[in-house]
């Protein structure tokens, strides 16, 4: 009897602290999720990109896409608002899929409107693939007039392996040159993507594709030209590797007068024709010749070129504004130059102007920066 009163006992103090355990708690409700453009849009604007906000928790995942690529993005440092990087591509379908609190939030799809008018890169120094000298800039020039600069400007990407500083200046409204603070550093590669997919660069005018090339930064040459001592030295890596004796302009008139700054090489030619420029045949000081080995360093006229007047090379200055030297110099300088070379010209008392050619060393960085719309440049990623 006993025996069976203390299982009794037994039994209730087991029932009664199993009726005081506390149920396990309900899991929090996920965050609440906004999407911009919203879920079910038809005609949403491309250039304001993507964003999603979440209220009452962090995300954990947003997976965007149009065409089955993944649209880049980031969640800033509260883990509560994830924007894309870039404009979005007019005319297209988006599915978007939100993760947090370890299960999918929110899923849909939207679509942007299409572009009325497009722009596009027409055309692009360097080339793709292209071998540059460390001085090179990079020119884009569009195919339409860009009113919002800064739009299009925030869309430029520069990537570098070696980064150094660099800013986009605006030279009209059809070409922006991106030149760095410094000299790139030697051997190594650079791409450049424009990221236009739906960036709004003028009432009704998008960009409809991205476009990326790469371009690869040679060894470091540099030439030393001093009109007044008649002599070019070229450096390679720091080190001489040719002397020349040279004959450069004249300088009875300005036209006459090699222009005295920071040069880039721009192209070259075996042979150029060269004519004198504003005279007629007939007129005094009228040319009109074939010349080997040129290697043009302005806009204005100015070649490094060969010519057989040994006689004045290391003496005198006679020539229209160019610099001349030996034949044989002037083929291994025509060789041995990439476009982007600096060629440094002292002596004359006729500045290279910052926008002859690709003379944009002429101006000091603050200047050249200022010309960006967006008025800042930082490093590079």
């Amino acid at each position: 009897m006993l025996r069976r009163a203390a299982t009794i006992r037994l039994a209730a103090l087991l029932a009664l602290a199993g009726g005081c355990s506390t149920p396990p708690a309900p899991p929090p409700p996920p965050p609440a999720v906004r999407v911009f453009p919203p879920l079910g849009a038809e005609r949403a604007r491309p250039d304001l990109g993507l964003v999603v906000r979440a209220r009452g928790g962090p995300l954990e995942r947003v997976d965007a896409r149009t065409g089955g690529v993944p649209v880049r993005g980031s969640l800033d440092t509260a883990g509560t608002t994830w924007r894309s990087h870039w404009a979005l591509k007019p005319g297209a379908d988006y599915t978007v899929t939100v993760t947090a609190a370890g299960r999918t939030v929110t899923q849909g799809r939207f679509r942007t409107r299409p572009a009325r008018r497009t722009l596009q890169v027409a055309a692009t120094a360097p080339l793709p693939g292209e071998t540059v000298g460390v001085g090179m800039p990079v020119i884009l020039d569009f195919d339409t007039p860009v009113r919002d600069k800064a739009a299009v400007e925030r869309a430029l990407e520069v990537r570098a392996g070696r980064p150094v500083e660099g800013a986009w200046r605006w030279i009209g409204d059809t070409r922006v040159v991106y030149r760095t603070r410094r000299f790139w550093p030697a051997r190594q590669q650079v791409t450049v993507t424009a990221h236009l997919a739906g960036v709004r660069a003028a009432p009704g005018l998008h960009g409809t594709t991205d476009r990326t090339f790469a371009f690869t930064v040679g060894r470091d040459q540099t030439s030393e030209i001093d009109t007044r001592t008649h002599r070019m030295t070229v450096r390679r890596d720091g080190r001489a590797v040719q002397h020349m004796a040279i004959s450069a302009g004249m300088a009875t008139t300005r036209e006459y007068t090699t222009t005295s700054g920071v040069h880039l090489t721009m192209d070259k030619g075996h042979p150029v024709r060269m004519i004198s420029p504003g005279r007629a045949e007939g007129d005094p000081g009228y040319y009109d010749v074939m010349i080997d080995h040129a290697v043009r360093i302005s806009d204005s006229g100015e070649y490094v070129h060969a010519k057989d007047n040994v006689w004045a090379q290391g003496r005198r200055n006679v020539s229209h504004g160019c610099v001349n030297a030996r034949p044989d110099q002037a083929a291994w300088f025509y060789r041995h130059s990439l476009r982007g070379d600096p060629v440094v010209i002292t002596g004359t008392d006729r500045p290279l102007e910052w926008d002859n050619g690709w003379g944009f060393w002429q101006l000091p960085w603050e200047k050249w920066r200022a010309g960006s719309a967006l008025r800042s440049s930082a490093p590079l990623p």
